[in-house]
């Protein structure tokens, strides 16, 4: 992988557009941004992402941008992390937090949302050790409930909490969850998400681009 010379419509971005699911002039909108965020360089490091002023008070800041380096995400099934990032690895990244596609069979966006959710389980486990502490759990579920606008952050708390107790239930049968501390699955992760709109609700602004327009 690696930075793109040619234009959109050029075999390299037609590439693309088949691996991420971009179209041809959305992939032209997001590499304008790279070059910027890249200072016109070829590729980015993590420095680069904190000309981004809405990500500056993003709470899981640190997470989002490691996820741009993390070879987990490059739909290769690599490990590890790299230093610098191409507009290839940027644009592969950025397609998990693109909605689904309006038409789409049952298959497809189950396949789509494991992806989202594999994506969104890397995120938080730095380790990569296969799995992920309540804390870290705690803080998805706020994250995500944070985007749906109507739930007040009393509500919001209590929902975590009682999904907590739901980790200790099916990972370790009926315990308290501070009794419970040896990480979180993802096929257990799969399991308590699932009644989570993570299609809505995995997109970000902080590229000064909504993802969410990006679904055409």
């Amino acid at each position: 992988m690696g930075a793109l010379q040619s234009l959109p419509g050029e075999p390299e971005y037609r590439g693309l557009a088949e691996k991420t699911g971009f179209s041809l002039e959305q992939i032209g909108i997001l590499h304008k941004r790279f070059r910027q965020l890249s200072h016109n360089e070829e590729t980015m490091q993590r420095d680069d992402f904190n000309t981004i002023p809405d990500l500056a008070c993003n709470p899981i800041r640190s997470q989002i941008i490691e996820a741009f380096f993390d070879r987990r995400n490059y739909r290769q099934n690599g490990e590890g992390t790299v230093q610098e990032i191409g507009f290839e690895e940027f644009l592969v990244v950025m397609s998990h937090f693109r909605p689904p596609k309006l038409h789409m069979t049952e298959e497809q966006r189950a396949s789509i949302r494991r992806e989202k959710l594999r994506f969104l389980f890397n995120m938080h486990d730095t380790d990569n050790d296969g799995t992920i502490t309540l804390e870290e759990y705690r803080h998805v579920v706020e994250e995500l409930l944070s985007r749906s606008g109507a739930l007040g952050e009393e509500k919001a708390k209590g929902i975590t909490d009682a999904a907590m107790l739901e980790v200790a239930s099916i990972s370790m049968g009926h315990m308290e969850p501070d009794e419970f501390y040896e990480g979180i699955t993802f096929e257990h992760f799969l399991k308590l998400l699932n009644e989570f709109d993570i299609e809505s609700r995995m997109n970000i602004r902080f590229l000064n681009m909504d993802t969410t327009t990006l679904c055409k």
